[in-house]
């Protein structure tokens, strides 16, 4: 059975939003706080589905098209920048009336999530930052190159199926494949290469010793996302930050080794990520 929901739009931050819902607030769900969930660079949010499928089961869901993507506003006037994204965030948490709730972002939407949590909001009782590019002025790069992104976007504008998306992801499952083949036309080029550029300029570090929150820190095994010397310097900053490691994953850790990314939740958020499906 299916925890999806619906799909929504609301006007929060001064453009359009668009989100899907999953689980509701019925049930053991309603004891416990919503989770937004944030995803990277050229996720849109069905590409999450799956995971908010398993999140679904046991907490009100959102999973959120950021600026630029999937069905959220786009535009050539639209300011991309990481202060304007983690904006959004809280404004759309306020624009549905989520009394309490945590995010889980991903890559560039861990990114954003620190952002939003450097302003203490009223309402965010944790923050989950999963694998977050820690590049910026005078650190290491992020070891994915711009064109990958630009190129598989432009050719994903045009009309490609999963065997041309295979060469860019080679990993995946068709299915997988297939849903970032149908999807990735919607990731406006403009807004992938300002967050982009924005790995290298913002530094998350700086807003780390602000945040009030219970944070996770989970890190992939596998890929040079975060290093052991990055973890110590983001302990050092948050001393009291957990960090959970997936071993068998790389960046895109659920879609590397899902089971592993729902156990490295523990009970952080609540309750566990376990498959049960009357959790609900």
């Amino acid at each position: 059975m299916s925890e999806f929901l619906y799909g929504g739009h609301v006007s929060a931050n001064g453009i359009r939003q668009h989100y899907l819902r999953y689980g509701g607030n019925a049930g053991a769900r309603a004891q416990r706080d919503a989770v937004i969930i944030v995803p990277g660079i050229t996720s849109p949010a069905v590409t999450w589905g799956f995971v908010g499928e398993r999140f679904g089961q046991h907490f009100d869901t959102y999973v959120l098209d950021v600026r630029g993507r999937g069905l959220s506003a786009a535009g050539d006037t639209l300011d991309y920048g990481l202060d304007a994204q983690g904006a959004d965030v809280l404004a759309f948490a306020r624009a549905l009336g989520l009394a309490r709730y945590a995010i889980v972002g991903h890559s560039m939407g861990a990114r954003i999530g620190i952002r939003a949590a450097r302003a203490n909001p009223a309402g965010l009782t944790r923050l989950v930052m999963v694998d977050p590019p820690v590049s910026g002025p005078g650190r290491r790069a992020y070891p994915s190159q711009l064109p990958w992104y630009v190129d598989s976007i432009r050719l994903a504008r045009q009309g490609i199926d999963a065997e041309g998306m295979r060469r860019f992801c080679p990993t995946w499952t068709q299915d997988q494949l297939r849903l970032r083949a149908e999807w990735l036309h919607t990731c406006d080029e403009r807004a992938v290469v300002a967050s982009f550029e924005d790995f290298h300029r913002d530094d998350i570090h700086a807003d780390l010793p602000a945040l009030r929150v219970p944070a996770l820190l989970m890190v992939a095994g596998r890929g040079d996302v975060i290093r052991a010397e990055d973890i110590e310097e983001i302990r050092g900053l948050l001393p009291a930050v957990l960090v959970a490691r997936v071993p068998d994953a790389g960046h895109m850790i659920p879609w590397d080794d899902e089971a592993g990314f729902y156990r490295a939740f523990g009970d952080f958020l609540g309750a566990p990520l376990v498959c049960d499906q009357t959790a609900a």
